[in-house]
């Protein structure tokens, strides 16, 4: 990307613990994506299983899921349109060939860009993959708002630096997480850690939103070039609204060139 004459750019997270219930997850979105407009964002990120969410996951998985083309996705296109922002979230998708753990950005002409997580959770004792069928390798979504480019990655994608540099290589200046971190020994660092490796390495903003405790670790956070976390949440349900700024990044990739430097590139498995 180029420099662009836009000083700023205003995102924010909205952290919150999505249920079984789809009404009730869009009221709180909806109450979500209203703050956070009316505090000036531009770009709203809400967390993984935005749409529904049942712990532990069973054989009524497949039948919450919708389609792309649902009445989920519609309604935050209304939200989009009513607040004129764009809206990130993490969906459980219902396709053709399964039901998918889908990153999608909305804003009111509908759909922006989607990702199908590539890396399901089989760790730390849990197996998203007996529930849900992993994404296809394929290039980067991307879309633009006030001269930054946007790419998505989701949860356990943060452990998998190839993916981030996936989005780097087609030149994104902010990478969007939506996330389910599980609680866990350790877990709150390895969230904080990756996230700033995941910023530092690839000279980009890095925005994450999570569930909070019981189920996840909470602390979604906006995270900068330098890996300085700009604005966070700590463990209850709230919105942050973090200004990204267009100077201080390309200051900080002329500065340290890591990714012009670089002598190796991705090559899928």
């Amino acid at each position: 990307m180029t420099t662009s004459d836009a000083a700023s750019l205003a995102v924010a997270v909205v952290q919150f613990a999505p249920s079984a219930d789809s009404r009730a997850n869009l009221d709180q979105i909806a109450h979500g994506v209203q703050t956070a407009a009316e505090r000036g964002a531009r770009v709203v990120l809400l967390p993984e299983y935005s749409n529904v969410f049942i712990d532990p996951f069973d054989e009524s998985l497949a039948a919450r899921a919708e389609p792309l083309d649902g009445p989920f996705i519609t309604a935050l296109t209304a939200l989009a349109e009513r607040w004129a922002v764009v809206i990130v979230c993490g969906v459980l998708e219902s396709t053709g060939s399964g039901v998918r753990n889908t990153a999608v950005a909305v804003d009111a002409s509908g759909i922006r860009a989607s990702y199908r997580k590539l890396h399901l959770y089989d760790a730390f004792g849990h197996r998203e993959s007996d529930w849900i069928t992993a994404g296809e390798i394929a290039p980067p979504e991307t879309f633009e708002i006030a001269g930054f480019r946007f790419g998505l990655m989701t949860c356990y994608d943060l452990r998998f630096p190839e993916v981030a540099r996936t989005l780097a290589d087609v030149d994104v200046d902010v990478m969007l997480v939506p996330a389910a971190w599980m609680r866990g020994p350790l877990k709150e660092f390895h969230w904080r850690t990756l996230l700033t490796s995941r910023a530092i390495e690839n000279t980009a903003y890095v925005v994450a939103a999570d569930h909070p405790p019981p189920l996840g670790v909470g602390n979604s956070a906006v995270v900068d070039p330098q890996g300085v976390a700009i604005a966070g949440i700590g463990t209850g349900t709230e919105v942050v609204v973090a200004h990204l700024d267009r100077a201080l990044l390309d200051r900080v990739r002329m500065v340290n060139p890591a990714l012009r430097l670089r002598r190796f590139q991705v090559i899928p498995r």
